[in-house]
C-alpha cells in the first residue's frame, strides 16, 4: 500500500514499518488532512474549511500526525493559526507477512483508504453526466483477469510504477504550483490494484 498522490520536483517517500504509525494514520480525518496539505501549508482553521471539520478537531489530528513524522509546523503563527505542512510527498508500507501486528494495522489503514477511494469513485459515477463530454470520454475504468505467479504479479506492479513515475516527473510542478497548470486541468485520481482473486 502506498500514497503517491503528492509529488514535487524533490519527491520523498516515508517508508512505514511501525504498526503504531499505521494505526495513527488509519483515521479518515488524518487522511483527509494529508490530502488537503498536498497543495501547500495550511492552518488548522484553513484545513477545517477544506475538509469540513472544526479547527479544534484538525489541530488535534495534525498534532497526532506530527508525532509520527507525517507533518510539521512551518513556523510562525500561534495556536490554530500555525501553518502545517507535509514532511514527505508520499508514503509506502511494504507488506510484512511475518508480522501479524503490522499486517493487522495495514489492513485497518487499507480499509480507511479504500472507503475514501470508493466514495470519490462513486461520486464521479453518480455525477458523470455533469462533466463536459471530453472528460466523460477521457475517464477510464478497466478490469482484466490474468493468470500469474507471484513473481509475475510483482513484475506487473513494478512496470506500472515505472510508467507512473514517468508521468509524475513530467507533471510534478503542477501539484504545488497552480500557476503552472494548463487551462482546464483538474485533479485526476489514478488507482491501481492488482491482487489474487478466487
Amino acid at each position: 500500500m502506498s500514497d503517491d498522490s503528492t509529488h514535487s520536483q524533490a519527491r520523498s517517500q516515508l517508508t512505514l514499518t511501525d504498526p503504531k504509525a499505521l494505526r495513527a494514520l488509519a483515521h479518515p480525518v488524518r487522511i483527509a488532512l494529508l490530502e488537503a496539505l498536498r497543495e501547500g501549508p495550511l492552518t488548522a482553521t484553513q484545513a477545517g474549511e477544506i475538509i469540513g471539520e472544526s479547527p479544534t478537531t484538525c489541530s488535534f489530528h495534525l498534532r497526532q500526525l506530527s508525532r509520527y513524522g507525517f507533518v510539521e509546523e512551518t513556523g510562525g503563527g500561534k495556536g490554530r493559526a500555525r501553518p502545517w505542512r507535509r514532511i514527505h510527498t508520499g508514503w509506502t508500507a511494504p507488506a510484512q507477512p511475518d508480522d501479524p501486528e503490522f499486517m493487522q494495522a495495514a489492513q485497518l489503514l487499507d480499509h480507511v483508504l479504500l472507503d475514501r477511494h470508493l466514495t470519490r469513485l462513486r461520486r464521479f459515477v453518480d455525477t458523470v453526466s455533469t462533466y463536459p463530454a471530453e472528460w466523460q470520454t477521457a475517464a477510464d475504468f478497466s478490469s482484466s483477469i490474468l493468470h500469474l505467479t507471484a513473481t509475475e504479479l510483482a513484475e506487473l506492479s513494478a512496470a506500472y510504477q515505472e510508467l507512473t513515475e514517468t508521468f509524475l516527473d513530467r507533471w510534478a510542478s503542477r501539484t504545488q504550483n497552480p500557476q503552472s497548470r494548463p487551462e482546464g486541468a483538474r485533479a485526476v485520481e489514478v488507482l491501481f490494484t492488482a491482487f489474487p482473486t478466487a
